[in-house]
């Protein structure tokens, strides 16, 4: 079940194209909690389940993978992705290794 969306801009040659990322409830299965994630990336839609000791866990690992994600993209390089504001960062915490990639409000407040 699907429990949330965030929709990122993504400027190119073209103009500006959404990019969805979609988050979905946590679930249990043979291998532990998992929480689904997918990235439509153009060209490259990524979906993955990242699993946690619990739910809680699941969503957290999950919100982290994908901050991992925009944070090592090409597009993030590029200056090409935005949320609501460029440079003001995208609302999707990083691990603590990587937390020096981040920009804007990220920066400040994750």
């Amino acid at each position: 079940m699907l429990i949330a969306t965030r929709i990122l801009k993504l400027r190119g040659k073209g103009g500006v194209i959404d990019l969805p990322i979609r988050i979905f409830a946590p679930a249990r299965d043979e291998t532990g909690v998992g929480c689904k994630c997918e990235i439509d990336w153009p060209g490259r839609p990524e979906t993955r389940t990242i699993y946690g000791m619990d739910e809680v866990q699941a969503i957290l690992l999950t919100l982290q993978f994908i901050g991992t994600r925009i944070y090592g993209s090409d597009e993030h390089n590029a200056g090409s992705l935005s949320w609501y504001e460029p440079g003001r960062g995208y609302g999707f915490p990083v691990p603590k290794n990587i937390r020096e990639l981040l920009v804007g409000d990220d920066a400040k407040y994750l």
